[in-house]
């Protein structure tokens, strides 16, 4: 340390502090409770009733991940091979 100096070794000894203690904090603030994460993460969508006591009537949950709809599907090999028989036959007609 007498090399370093000891502003910088403050310096360093703050910086790991930081570095151990900000993963630390969002692991027990998210981790522990799912509608923290939920909620950072856009799943839950609160929607107020319009009652006198403005209680949370529903949670409506929404995917992260969407998907496209699924497109049809393509030729499987054994029409590939009678498509292309068929091409050949008009081929060799003409």
């Amino acid at each position: 340390m007498s090399s370093v100096g000891t502003s910088k070794g403050i310096l360093e000894i703050a910086k790991f502090g930081i570095y151990v203690t900000i993963p630390v904090v969002l692991m027990y603030a998210y981790a522990n409770n799912t509608k923290n994460l939920q909620k950072f993460m856009g799943n839950v969508t609160l929607s107020l009733s319009l009652s006198l006591s403005l209680s949370l009537s529903q949670y409506v949950l929404r995917s992260y991940v969407v998907y496209p709809p699924e497109g049809p599907r393509p030729p499987s090999p054994e029409e590939l091979r009678e498509m292309a028989r068929e091409l050949a036959r008009k081929n060799n007609n003409r």
